[in-house]
């Protein structure tokens, strides 16, 4: 793929895969070849890829805390672990205790017995609603299941389809290539003919021009 000149995209260079067998012929042009992939490998960034590519896509833009997790997903850091000691019932160590230690206590119980009876409700809620949504649930998930499973085979499809669209066009371009080809090398191999025939025609005229001066000469 050649640069981009004079803001001009870059053209755009394909090949004929079903068609071209160089690499079969020559093994020597495959080992240059994987050569040059692996140096070019190396080398490629965002500005050398494909122009067809669409740029990346900067996810959670208008979510600081999705994106911050996202980057720390993606640097592979360790999760904060959420601090659970605002929910631990820890009584008064102090002996006697002061009334700020106690009232820390009593709002601690408080804290704890809210959350208690939080989970009652959750588990009272779920023990009535639970098994009818988690069918829901699984149903909906089935059926997500199946739309992928058969968007996946569409696409799979339509792979094939153009794969087998690409590979009788490059076979019906290779042929008529295979056809110039040969023509080329008969015209080629025509005016060779013709070319020497000339050479040795132009070599008989200047026998004969010769040899009529020597015989006006002799009369």
């Amino acid at each position: 793929m050649a640069p981009e000149t004079d803001g001009n995209p870059a053209p755009l260079f394909d090949s004929l895969p079903y068609y071209d067998n160089d690499l079969e012929i020559h093994p020597i042009l495959r080992e240059k070849v994987q050569h040059e992939l692996a140096v070019e490998t190396q080398k490629i960034h965002q500005e050398a890829l494909h122009p067809r590519i669409p740029p990346p896509i900067d996810l959670f833009v208008n979510n600081p805390l999705l994106a911050a997790e996202l980057g720390r997903v993606g640097a592979r850091r360790p999760l904060t672990a959420i601090d659970t000691s605002r929910y631990q019932l820890t009584p008064s160590s102090a002996t006697p205790s002061s009334d700020e230690e106690w009232k820390l206590a009593l709002d601690g119980a408080y804290a704890q017995l809210e959350h208690q009876r939080i989970r009652h409700n959750n588990l009272a809620l779920l023990q009535q609603y639970g098994n009818n949504a988690w069918r829901v649930h699984n149903y909906l998930l089935e059926a997500d299941t199946k739309k992928a499973e058969n968007l996946l085979e569409e696409l799979k499809e339509q792979t094939t389809s153009l794969n087998r669209e690409r590979k009788n066009t490059q076979t019906r371009l290779g042929d008529q290539l295979t056809s110039l080809e040969s023509r080329w090398t008969e015209l080629i191999s025509s005016i060779l003919q013709i070319e020497l025939a000339n050479v040795a025609l132009e070599a008989e005229v200047a026998r004969l021009s010769k040899r009529e001066t020597e015989l006006a000469g002799a009369l």
